[in-house]
């Protein structure tokens, strides 16, 4: 992978190490985005993946040699790295993280002053800089300083726990029993700490923080098969598993079976809408069961375009109350404007307390929806395709509503789907979901087929 084919977005600059990625680069990068912000103090995170510590070395060599003095907190969580740039009131932050990418992938995520990502515009001069090769270095006598805290996962804890819509006596009242799988990544300290805080017993699997991923990093169904069968040798109540860089949440039930990512921001919405009125906010690849229980609860639904930084921008430009990504990633401004993990779990165990029934029988309350999702490698050809397949739609959809914002998505009676090109990777996702599981499974096959 050349320079060209990186994976380049307000969801970082991503790339395979040693094939485009390396430590030159990410020292540029470096200089690039101390330029950017001109002055203060950068936070440096990471997770665990054995890439990360060559890269961090990289990335704080060139802030130092524009002047910028960073602040190292070492391997923690995406979102410790956001509450702790707010914490400090921090000029921004870097966090060396390829989240649910496989192993030999690694990227810098870039965070503004709000530790928020950057946004569009913020990205466009950050890279414009970095292409120009306009780095502000400074002479032996103004460079950076380094200063290393290891306070700021336990900071993230007792933040989380000081949330009002998280009934932590409601929590401990139930004793819940959890396994958690952090797929020995950022979160396999956190995570579990902070159940065990919310009173909750922990079993651990790859919780080792070595960054070896023991099966894909990416917290789908498919690869939550060892969690499952953990659950059921240990008689748990529930499972939850993060991605790599602990921004994402999935759970697995009683049973040993996944409940899809999908539903960990429906479940997490409940109690905060339950407590507060305001708007929700979600990206065009959420189900819409969100939405139905987002508006039965009175809550009023927009859309954005996929990524983070996109839906965080939609809250502000509307005030939103929650909201989040489909792909388990639960967003509470009000908290920290940004996907986390602890977050996450602490709203959905508030709401299974609440309903007082298991996860799969809280899950049989939830408006039913089948959902597949799909990738391929992204073709020279796909802007093309994707034309073309805006033009054969109505034959194979009926009439339709469509949203050009993100790639194309398609609203039609008996459901939706959307085909985009991917943020983090170069391949292309698919997202069919209906009301009906035999006509999802065909419509994903025949939209895949077309555009192979």
């Amino acid at each position: 992978m050349s320079e060209d084919k990186l994976v380049k977005s307000t969801s970082g600059i991503r790339g395979v190490v040693g094939a485009g990625l390396d430590p030159v680069m990410a020292a540029a990068y470096g200089a690039a985005f101390g330029t950017f912000v001109k002055s203060g103090k950068v936070v440096v995170g990471r997770d665990s993946r054995p890439s990360g510590a060559m890269l961090v070395a990289a990335v704080i060599s060139g802030l130092r040699s524009v002047g910028i003095d960073v602040i190292e907190i070492g391997i923690v969580p995406t979102p410790t790295v956001e509450i702790a740039v707010k914490g400090l009131k921090a000029a921004g932050g870097i966090c060396v993280t390829a989240s649910h990418n496989p192993a030999q992938w690694n990227a810098l995520k870039f965070f503004n002053d709000k530790g928020e990502f950057i946004t569009p515009a913020q990205y466009r001069k950050l890279d414009s800089i970095f292409n120009r090769n306009r780095f502000a270095y400074k002479d032996h006598t103004g460079l950076g300083q380094v200063e290393s805290q290891d306070r700021w996962v336990e900071e993230h804890i007792r933040r989380t726990l000081a949330v009002k819509e998280v009934n932590r006596a409601a929590i401990r009242r139930r004793k819940y029993r959890v396994v958690v799988d952090a797929i020995n990544g950022a979160g396999s300290v956190a995570l579990p700490a902070f159940l065990e805080r919310l009173g909750v017993e922990v079993i651990r699997i790859n919780c080792d923080m070595n960054g070896k991923f023991v099966h894909e990093p990416e917290p789908r169904p498919e690869n939550l098969a060892q969690l499952g069968r953990a659950i059921k040798r240990h008689k748990a109540d529930l499972g939850l598993a993060c991605d790599p860089d602990a921004d994402r949440l999935a759970m697995v039930d009683e049973r040993g079976e996944p409940i899809g990512e999908e539903l960990t921001l429906a479940i997490a919405i409940m109690p905060v809408l339950a407590r507060r009125k305001g708007l929700t906010v979600i990206n065009l690849s959420t189900s819409r069961v969100t939405e139905d229980i987002a508006r039965s609860l009175g809550s009023r639904v927009y859309y954005s375009k996929v990524g983070e930084a996109n839906v965080v921008q939609m809250m502000h430009a509307r005030r939103g109350l929650i909201g989040g990504e489909g792909n388990g990633g639960v967003i509470y401004p009000s908290f920290h404007a940004g996907r986390d993990a602890l977050i996450a779990a602490a709203l959905v165990l508030t709401s299974l307390a609440a309903a007082k029934t298991k996860l799969s029988g809280l899950v049989a309350t939830l408006p039913k929806y089948y959902n597949i999702k799909t990738k391929a490698r992204l073709g020279s050809g796909f802007s093309k395709r994707l034309q073309q397949f805006e033009k054969k739609a109505p034959e194979l959809l009926g009439k339709t509503r469509i949203d050009r914002r993100d790639g194309l998505r398609f609203d039609f009676k008996q459901g939706w789907l959307q085909i985009r090109s991917s943020n983090t990777e170069p391949i292309f996702r698919l997202i069919v979901e209906t009301e009906d599981a035999r006509l999802t499974k065909d419509l994903s096959r025949r939209v895949m087929r077309f555009f192979k």
